[in-house]
Protein backbone atom coordinates (compact mmCIF):
# COMPACT_ATOMS: atom_id res chain seq x y z
CA UNK A 1 0.00 0.00 0.00
CA UNK A 2 1.63 3.72 -1.45
CA UNK A 3 0.78 5.86 1.44
CA UNK A 4 1.53 8.56 -0.17
CA UNK A 5 -0.45 8.01 -3.26
CA UNK A 6 -3.13 7.23 -0.55
CA UNK A 7 -2.58 10.73 0.46
CA UNK A 8 -2.80 12.31 -2.41
CA UNK A 9 -6.06 10.58 -3.81
CA UNK A 10 -7.61 12.02 -0.29
CA UNK A 11 -6.67 15.55 -0.75
CA UNK A 12 -7.18 16.00 -4.47
CA UNK A 13 -10.67 14.13 -3.96
CA UNK A 14 -11.16 17.31 -0.74
CA UNK A 15 -9.84 19.72 -2.68
CA UNK A 16 -10.78 19.47 -6.60
CA UNK A 17 -14.49 17.64 -5.89
CA UNK A 18 -16.06 17.92 -2.57
CA UNK A 19 -14.97 21.84 -1.29
CA UNK A 20 -15.85 23.05 -4.70
CA UNK A 21 -19.50 21.16 -4.69
CA UNK A 22 -20.24 22.80 -1.57
CA UNK A 23 -18.74 26.44 -2.62
CA UNK A 24 -20.69 26.15 -5.79
CA UNK A 25 -23.98 24.82 -4.51
CA UNK A 26 -25.29 25.49 -0.91
CA UNK A 27 -24.21 28.87 -0.18
CA UNK A 28 -28.02 31.33 0.24
CA UNK A 29 -26.79 34.67 -0.96
CA UNK A 30 -30.15 36.03 -0.37
CA UNK A 31 -31.03 34.97 2.59
CA UNK A 32 -27.65 33.87 4.19
CA UNK A 33 -26.48 30.66 5.52
CA UNK A 34 -26.84 27.29 3.47
CA UNK A 35 -28.37 24.99 1.44
CA UNK A 36 -28.43 21.53 2.39
CA UNK A 37 -31.17 19.69 1.04
CA UNK A 38 -29.18 19.31 -2.47
CA UNK A 39 -30.26 16.68 -4.75
CA UNK A 40 -27.71 14.65 -6.95
CA UNK A 41 -26.35 17.21 -8.97
CA UNK A 42 -26.52 20.18 -6.41
CA UNK A 43 -29.62 21.75 -7.07
CA UNK A 44 -32.02 23.18 -4.23
CA UNK A 45 -35.13 20.46 -3.36
CA UNK A 46 -36.02 22.10 -0.17
CA UNK A 47 -34.90 25.63 1.56
CA UNK A 48 -35.31 24.21 5.60
CA UNK A 49 -32.00 25.06 7.26
CA UNK A 50 -30.97 22.77 9.65
CA UNK A 51 -29.02 24.51 12.91
CA UNK A 52 -26.55 21.47 13.56
CA UNK A 53 -25.68 21.15 9.63
CA UNK A 54 -25.34 24.84 9.50
CA UNK A 55 -22.65 24.76 12.58
CA UNK A 56 -21.17 22.15 10.75
CA UNK A 57 -20.70 23.87 7.55
CA UNK A 58 -19.26 26.64 9.51
CA UNK A 59 -16.65 24.91 11.20
CA UNK A 60 -15.62 23.07 8.63
CA UNK A 61 -14.91 26.00 6.50
CA UNK A 62 -13.24 27.73 9.22
CA UNK A 63 -10.76 24.67 9.77
CA UNK A 64 -9.78 24.71 5.79
CA UNK A 65 -8.82 28.52 6.44
CA UNK A 66 -6.91 27.48 9.86
CA UNK A 67 -5.50 24.60 8.69
CA UNK A 68 -5.45 23.72 5.24
CA UNK A 69 -4.83 27.78 4.00
CA UNK A 70 -5.97 31.21 4.63
CA UNK A 71 -8.51 31.40 1.47
CA UNK A 72 -10.85 34.10 1.62
CA UNK A 73 -13.59 32.55 -0.10
CA UNK A 74 -13.34 29.73 2.60
CA UNK A 75 -13.86 32.58 5.97
CA UNK A 76 -16.12 34.63 3.72
CA UNK A 77 -18.10 31.19 3.12
CA UNK A 78 -18.18 30.24 7.21
CA UNK A 79 -18.57 34.08 7.99
CA UNK A 80 -21.90 33.29 5.25
CA UNK A 81 -23.29 31.05 7.72
CA UNK A 82 -22.12 32.40 11.21
CA UNK A 83 -23.73 35.65 10.15
CA UNK A 84 -27.10 33.77 9.75
CA UNK A 85 -27.13 31.55 13.04
CA UNK A 86 -26.02 34.74 15.00
CA UNK A 87 -29.07 36.56 13.99
CA UNK A 88 -31.77 33.77 13.84
CA UNK A 89 -30.42 30.55 15.56
CA UNK A 90 -31.33 30.81 18.91
CA UNK A 91 -34.24 31.17 21.17
CA UNK A 92 -34.29 33.58 24.14
CA UNK A 93 -32.68 31.97 26.90
CA UNK A 94 -29.58 31.22 24.51
CA UNK A 95 -30.67 27.37 23.15
CA UNK A 96 -30.00 26.32 19.73
CA UNK A 97 -33.24 25.63 17.22
CA UNK A 98 -33.34 22.84 15.76
CA UNK A 99 -34.81 23.74 11.98
CA UNK A 100 -35.27 27.51 10.47
CA UNK A 101 -37.49 27.95 7.37
CA UNK A 102 -35.00 30.31 4.49
CA UNK A 103 -35.41 33.35 6.22
CA UNK A 104 -34.41 32.38 9.43
CA UNK A 105 -38.05 31.97 11.06
CA UNK A 106 -37.72 29.26 13.87
CA UNK A 107 -39.60 25.92 12.77
CA UNK A 108 -38.63 23.39 15.10
CA UNK A 109 -37.65 24.31 18.88
CA UNK A 110 -34.37 23.57 20.33
CA UNK A 111 -35.14 20.26 21.32
CA UNK A 112 -31.96 18.61 20.36
CA UNK A 113 -28.72 19.43 22.03
CA UNK A 114 -26.56 18.65 19.24
CA UNK A 115 -27.92 21.96 17.53
CA UNK A 116 -25.74 23.47 20.30
CA UNK A 117 -22.78 20.95 20.40
CA UNK A 118 -22.27 21.94 16.91
CA UNK A 119 -22.85 26.11 17.09
CA UNK A 120 -20.29 26.01 19.70
CA UNK A 121 -17.46 24.13 17.91
CA UNK A 122 -18.63 26.27 14.88
CA UNK A 123 -18.27 29.31 17.03
CA UNK A 124 -14.80 28.54 18.65
CA UNK A 125 -13.35 27.61 15.12
CA UNK A 126 -14.59 30.90 13.79
CA UNK A 127 -12.60 32.82 16.51
CA UNK A 128 -9.80 31.10 15.88
CA UNK A 129 -9.73 32.18 12.12
CA UNK A 130 -10.79 35.69 12.83
CA UNK A 131 -9.79 36.83 16.72
CA UNK A 132 -13.21 38.16 17.28
CA UNK A 133 -14.41 37.90 20.75
CA UNK A 134 -18.15 37.45 20.06
CA UNK A 135 -17.47 34.67 18.73
CA UNK A 136 -15.52 33.20 21.66
CA UNK A 137 -18.84 34.25 23.73
CA UNK A 138 -20.70 32.19 21.53
CA UNK A 139 -18.67 29.30 21.83
CA UNK A 140 -18.03 29.55 25.63
CA UNK A 141 -21.90 30.45 26.52
CA UNK A 142 -22.87 27.23 24.17
CA UNK A 143 -20.58 25.17 26.11
CA UNK A 144 -21.93 26.42 29.24
CA UNK A 145 -25.54 25.71 28.31
CA UNK A 146 -24.63 22.67 27.25
CA UNK A 147 -23.01 21.35 30.32
CA UNK A 148 -26.17 23.44 32.38
CA UNK A 149 -28.40 20.48 30.16
CA UNK A 150 -26.24 17.69 30.06
CA UNK A 151 -28.13 15.41 32.66
CA UNK A 152 -31.32 16.15 30.60
CA UNK A 153 -30.53 17.30 27.41
CA UNK A 154 -34.19 17.44 25.76
CA UNK A 155 -35.29 19.15 28.96
CA UNK A 156 -38.89 20.02 28.49
CA UNK A 157 -39.13 19.00 25.25
CA UNK A 158 -38.80 15.34 26.34
CA UNK A 159 -41.49 13.46 25.17
CA UNK A 160 -40.92 10.09 27.66
CA UNK A 161 -42.89 9.55 30.72
CA UNK A 162 -40.65 10.73 33.48
CA UNK A 163 -39.05 7.93 35.67
CA UNK A 164 -40.45 5.03 33.61
CA UNK A 165 -37.22 3.84 31.70
CA UNK A 166 -34.45 6.54 32.07
CA UNK A 167 -31.69 6.15 29.75
CA UNK A 168 -28.47 8.14 28.90
CA UNK A 169 -27.47 7.74 25.43
CA UNK A 170 -24.17 7.87 24.40
CA UNK A 171 -23.70 10.39 21.61
CA UNK A 172 -23.51 13.38 23.75
CA UNK A 173 -20.49 12.31 26.18
CA UNK A 174 -19.10 11.46 22.98
CA UNK A 175 -19.23 15.09 20.98
CA UNK A 176 -18.10 16.13 23.87
CA UNK A 177 -15.23 14.58 23.89
CA UNK A 178 -14.14 16.14 20.68
CA UNK A 179 -15.72 19.32 21.21
CA UNK A 180 -14.08 20.09 24.92
CA UNK A 181 -10.53 19.83 23.13
CA UNK A 182 -11.54 21.70 19.85
CA UNK A 183 -12.46 24.86 22.38
CA UNK A 184 -10.09 23.90 25.06
CA UNK A 185 -8.56 27.49 25.03
CA UNK A 186 -11.56 29.08 25.79
CA UNK A 187 -12.40 27.36 28.80
CA UNK A 188 -10.86 26.68 32.43
CA UNK A 189 -7.46 24.19 32.19
CA UNK A 190 -9.24 23.00 35.57
CA UNK A 191 -12.67 22.51 33.99
CA UNK A 192 -11.26 21.24 30.53
CA UNK A 193 -9.33 18.49 32.77
CA UNK A 194 -12.58 17.56 34.67
CA UNK A 195 -14.40 17.32 32.12
CA UNK A 196 -12.00 15.01 29.92
CA UNK A 197 -11.31 12.31 32.70
CA UNK A 198 -15.27 12.28 33.36
CA UNK A 199 -16.13 11.88 29.68
CA UNK A 200 -13.03 9.36 29.03
CA UNK A 201 -14.88 7.01 31.77
CA UNK A 202 -18.38 7.66 30.23
CA UNK A 203 -17.21 6.52 26.93
CA UNK A 204 -14.88 3.84 27.76
CA UNK A 205 -16.20 2.44 30.74
CA UNK A 206 -20.34 3.43 31.15
CA UNK A 207 -21.16 2.96 27.59
CA UNK A 208 -18.55 -0.03 27.29
CA UNK A 209 -20.22 -3.50 27.77
CA UNK A 210 -17.86 -5.98 29.20
CA UNK A 211 -19.01 -9.02 27.98
CA UNK A 212 -18.68 -8.22 23.92
CA UNK A 213 -16.28 -5.72 24.04
CA UNK A 214 -18.85 -3.72 22.48
CA UNK A 215 -20.25 -0.10 22.59
CA UNK A 216 -23.67 0.26 24.12
CA UNK A 217 -25.84 3.01 22.84
CA UNK A 218 -28.01 3.32 25.60
CA UNK A 219 -27.88 2.43 28.70
CA UNK A 220 -29.44 3.00 32.44
CA UNK A 221 -28.96 5.85 34.68
CA UNK A 222 -26.37 3.71 36.33
CA UNK A 223 -24.80 2.66 33.99
CA UNK A 224 -26.38 -1.21 33.58
CA UNK A 225 -27.58 -2.76 30.52
CA UNK A 226 -31.34 -2.13 29.84
CA UNK A 227 -32.72 -4.98 27.90
CA UNK A 228 -35.09 -3.71 25.67
CA UNK A 229 -34.93 -2.03 22.38
CA UNK A 230 -33.26 0.91 23.01
CA UNK A 231 -30.59 -0.74 25.86
CA UNK A 232 -29.55 -3.61 22.59
CA UNK A 233 -28.97 -0.84 20.45
CA UNK A 234 -25.51 -1.12 18.56
CA UNK A 235 -24.70 1.70 16.68
CA UNK A 236 -21.68 0.67 14.72
CA UNK A 237 -20.75 4.40 13.61
CA UNK A 238 -20.82 6.35 16.93
CA UNK A 239 -18.93 3.89 18.35
CA UNK A 240 -15.79 3.47 16.05
CA UNK A 241 -16.04 7.46 15.40
CA UNK A 242 -15.55 8.07 19.19
CA UNK A 243 -12.87 5.84 19.10
CA UNK A 244 -10.87 8.20 17.32
CA UNK A 245 -12.09 11.09 19.89
CA UNK A 246 -10.83 8.88 22.44
CA UNK A 247 -7.12 8.23 20.68
CA UNK A 248 -6.70 12.11 20.43
CA UNK A 249 -7.52 12.71 23.77
CA UNK A 250 -5.52 9.87 24.95
CA UNK A 251 -2.61 10.63 23.10
CA UNK A 252 -2.39 14.22 24.73
CA UNK A 253 -2.73 13.00 28.54
CA UNK A 254 -0.46 10.40 28.32
CA UNK A 255 -2.78 7.54 28.41
CA UNK A 256 -1.49 4.62 26.02
CA UNK A 257 -3.22 2.24 27.66
CA UNK A 258 -6.67 3.69 26.07
CA UNK A 259 -5.43 4.09 22.46
CA UNK A 260 -4.95 0.31 22.74
CA UNK A 261 -8.36 -0.26 24.01
CA UNK A 262 -9.88 2.04 21.74
CA UNK A 263 -8.30 0.09 18.79
CA UNK A 264 -9.67 -3.25 20.22
CA UNK A 265 -12.90 -1.63 20.53
CA UNK A 266 -12.61 -0.71 16.76
CA UNK A 267 -11.58 -3.75 15.90
CA UNK A 268 -14.16 -6.27 17.78
CA UNK A 269 -17.04 -3.57 16.32
CA UNK A 270 -15.50 -4.36 12.96
CA UNK A 271 -15.83 -8.09 13.46
CA UNK A 272 -19.41 -7.78 14.57
CA UNK A 273 -21.24 -5.08 12.30
CA UNK A 274 -19.25 -5.85 9.00
CA UNK A 275 -21.76 -7.59 6.66
CA UNK A 276 -19.80 -10.69 5.08
CA UNK A 277 -22.38 -11.64 2.26
CA UNK A 278 -22.45 -7.99 0.71
CA UNK A 279 -19.91 -5.68 2.18
CA UNK A 280 -19.64 -2.79 4.39
CA UNK A 281 -20.75 -1.90 7.89
CA UNK A 282 -24.39 -2.27 8.76
CA UNK A 283 -26.23 0.90 10.23
CA UNK A 284 -27.87 -0.35 13.54
CA UNK A 285 -27.95 -3.94 15.57
CA UNK A 286 -29.11 -5.69 18.19
CA UNK A 287 -26.09 -6.92 20.89
CA UNK A 288 -28.28 -9.82 21.76
CA UNK A 289 -28.85 -10.44 17.24
CA UNK A 290 -32.65 -9.90 17.39
CA UNK A 291 -34.37 -7.71 14.96
CA UNK A 292 -33.60 -3.60 15.65
CA UNK A 293 -36.46 -1.28 15.53
CA UNK A 294 -34.75 1.26 13.12
CA UNK A 295 -36.14 -0.42 9.70
CA UNK A 296 -33.06 0.68 7.95
CA UNK A 297 -30.77 -0.73 10.00
CA UNK A 298 -29.08 -2.58 7.03
CA UNK A 299 -28.02 0.37 5.33
CA UNK A 300 -24.54 1.61 4.65
CA UNK A 301 -24.19 5.03 5.40
CA UNK A 302 -21.45 7.33 4.14
CA UNK A 303 -20.56 8.79 7.19
CA UNK A 304 -19.78 5.25 8.99
CA UNK A 305 -17.34 4.40 6.94
CA UNK A 306 -16.03 7.62 6.38
CA UNK A 307 -15.24 7.80 10.47
CA UNK A 308 -14.21 4.03 10.32
CA UNK A 309 -11.39 5.30 7.91
CA UNK A 310 -10.24 8.31 10.42
CA UNK A 311 -10.15 5.59 13.58
CA UNK A 312 -8.34 2.59 11.49
CA UNK A 313 -5.38 5.06 10.30
CA UNK A 314 -5.44 6.53 14.00
CA UNK A 315 -5.46 3.07 15.24
CA UNK A 316 -2.53 2.22 12.95
CA UNK A 317 -0.43 5.84 13.30
CA UNK A 318 -0.74 5.55 17.26
CA UNK A 319 -0.24 1.75 17.74
CA UNK A 320 1.35 0.13 14.75
CA UNK A 321 -1.50 -2.71 14.78
CA UNK A 322 -0.94 -4.16 11.31
CA UNK A 323 -4.73 -5.55 11.67
CA UNK A 324 -5.86 -1.74 11.33
CA UNK A 325 -4.15 -1.05 8.30
CA UNK A 326 -5.44 -4.58 6.83
CA UNK A 327 -9.53 -3.09 8.13
CA UNK A 328 -8.72 0.20 6.35
CA UNK A 329 -7.44 -1.49 2.88
CA UNK A 330 -10.97 -3.48 3.29
CA UNK A 331 -13.02 -0.50 4.35
CA UNK A 332 -11.35 1.42 1.84
CA UNK A 333 -11.94 -0.45 -0.87
CA UNK A 334 -15.47 -0.45 -0.08
CA UNK A 335 -16.26 2.99 0.55
CA UNK A 336 -14.40 4.11 -2.93
CA UNK A 337 -16.13 1.88 -5.06
CA UNK A 338 -19.90 2.64 -3.88
CA UNK A 339 -19.94 6.31 -2.06
CA UNK A 340 -18.00 9.19 -4.60
CA UNK A 341 -20.02 10.06 -7.21
CA UNK A 342 -17.61 11.07 -10.13
CA UNK A 343 -20.38 12.11 -12.94
CA UNK A 344 -21.91 14.88 -10.76
CA UNK A 345 -19.50 15.29 -7.51
CA UNK A 346 -19.63 14.83 -4.10
CA UNK A 347 -20.50 11.78 -2.54
CA UNK A 348 -23.64 9.29 -2.20
CA UNK A 349 -24.90 9.58 1.26
CA UNK A 350 -27.41 6.09 1.61
CA UNK A 351 -26.81 2.48 0.11
CA UNK A 352 -29.11 -0.40 0.08
CA UNK A 353 -27.44 -3.39 1.60
CA UNK A 354 -26.29 -4.49 -1.67
CA UNK A 355 -23.83 -1.10 -1.87
CA UNK A 356 -26.48 -0.10 -4.42
CA UNK A 357 -27.32 4.04 -4.14
CA UNK A 358 -30.62 3.98 -2.30
CA UNK A 359 -31.28 8.11 -2.18
CA UNK A 360 -29.32 10.03 -4.76
CA UNK A 361 -29.47 12.94 -2.71
CA UNK A 362 -26.18 15.16 -1.89
CA UNK A 363 -27.44 16.60 1.23
CA UNK A 364 -30.73 16.82 3.15
CA UNK A 365 -31.66 17.18 6.81
CA UNK A 366 -28.70 14.77 8.15
CA UNK A 367 -26.48 14.71 4.99
CA UNK A 368 -24.45 18.09 5.25
CA UNK A 369 -20.68 19.35 4.35
CA UNK A 370 -19.28 17.51 7.57
CA UNK A 371 -18.55 13.84 7.81
CA UNK A 372 -17.35 13.79 3.84
CA UNK A 373 -15.14 16.67 3.67
CA UNK A 374 -13.72 16.43 7.63
CA UNK A 375 -13.11 12.06 6.45
CA UNK A 376 -11.23 13.36 3.63
CA UNK A 377 -9.20 15.73 5.34
CA UNK A 378 -8.45 13.52 8.64
CA UNK A 379 -7.18 10.65 6.07
CA UNK A 380 -4.90 13.23 4.03
CA UNK A 381 -3.64 14.42 7.02
CA UNK A 382 -3.04 11.06 8.81
CA UNK A 383 -1.91 9.42 5.58
CA UNK A 384 0.68 12.27 5.14
CA UNK A 385 2.14 11.44 9.30
CA UNK A 386 2.07 7.94 8.46
CA UNK A 387 4.30 8.36 5.22
CA UNK A 388 6.89 11.09 6.94
CA UNK A 389 7.29 8.89 10.18
CA UNK A 390 7.36 5.48 8.04
CA UNK A 391 9.89 6.95 5.16
CA UNK A 392 12.04 8.69 7.61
Amino acid sequence: MDLVKLSEKYRLELLENVIPFWMECSPDKLHGGYFTCLDRRGRVYDTDKFIWLQGRQVWMFSTFYNKIARRQEWLDMALNGAHFMQKHGRDREGAWYFSLDRKGTPLVQPYNIFSDCFASLAFGQLYEATGTDDYAVIARETFNNILKRRDNPKGKYNKLVPGSRPMKNFGLPMILCNLALEIEDLLEPDLVAELTGDLVHEVMDVFYHQETGLILENVSPDGSFADCFEGRLLNPGHAIEAMWFIMDVATRINRHDLVEKAVQIILRTLEYSWDEEFGGIYYFLDIKGHPPQQLEWDQKLWWVHLETLISLLKGYRYTGDKKCLEWFSKVHDYTWERFPDPEAGEWFGYLNRRGEVYLPLKGGKWKGCFHVPRGLFQCWKVLESIAGSEGS
